[in-house]
């Protein structure tokens, strides 16, 4: 909201606190020392951190010095995790577009990811790859087969659930991901959002109102032995005020942990 955007981030990280989350997920792009002491005055623990130029700037990138920006961007994001104490970064490891089909970016990405592992092992920080809708890695089966190939503790999977729910069924994701898994994103989806008024709309609804199936997804983690962290990323999809909004939240969590 405008409101939260005139705080500080002491003060949102204040927020978060007050509002009952243990934690939360900071942007490469932010200043580290301002995170360091906002995690410090408040008491929020840090368990993954956002690598901010993997969209932008991907590895797959046509243009070798847009890859440089992002294997740079992804070393800056896993120097920050070990500042904050964090496990692990989340990273986007390509974009499949016009300019770069699937068969460019697949060795690109591996090239690039392959020149942070020295780093991310260490640093003892993974670097947790995330199903997005960035058209590359578009099965479950792909997916564990690119976390194996690295043969390094240093790659895993940060497994977002609203994004698999538009393709897939986010629960065999999981089996078939299993120990891969580092982190989760707890994500709400809705088909009928996305039928009736366009496929980005279908992001805009309540965690627990779409169609993640959350007593499947927890069972699914159960199955595979996930004890981690489970952090919400979600739309607004009201006008309540800050701290309204994330107790809100934080109350679903609640319930989808009570699943």
């Amino acid at each position: 909201s405008d409101t939260a955007k005139q705080l500080s981030v002491r003060e949102k990280f204040q927020l978060l606190r007050n509002a009952g989350f243990a934690g939360v997920e900071p942007s490469s792009a932010m200043d580290q020392a301002e995170v360091l002491a906002a995690r410090d005055a408040t008491g929020l623990q840090i368990p993954s951190v956002v690598v901010a130029t993997h969209w932008a700037k991907p590895l797959t990138d046509p243009n070798p010095s847009a890859r440089e920006v992002g294997l740079a961007g992804l070393k800056q994001g896993l120097r920050d995790a070990k500042a904050y104490g964090a496990s692990s970064v989340l990273f986007v490891p390509g974009v499949v577009n016009q300019e770069t089909s699937y068969a460019d970016a697949y060795p690109r990405a591996v090239e690039g990811i392959r020149k942070a592992i020295p780093l991310a092992e260490e640093l003892g920080v993974a670097i947790a790859i995330e199903n997005v809708w960035n058209k590359f890695l578009l099965s479950p089966l792909e997916a564990a087969a690119f976390v194996d190939q690295f043969k390094s503790p240093a790659v895993k999977w940060h497994f977002d659930v609203g994004n698999i729910v538009n393709s897939g069924f986010p629960e065999q994701w999981i089996r078939t991901l299993g120990p891969r898994i580092v982190k989760i994103h707890v994500k709400e989806f809705s088909r009928k959002l996305r039928d009736t008024k366009g496929l980005r709309e279908g992001f805009k609804v309540d965690l627990m109102e779409g169609d993640s199936d959350w007593p499947a997804v927890m069972a699914a983690l159960d199955s595979v032995g996930y004890r981690g962290w489970l952090i919400t990323e979600q739309w607004r999809a009201d006008g309540l005020g800050d701290r309204e909004y994330l107790e809100k939240i934080s109350a679903k969590l609640d319930a989808i942990l009570a699943v």
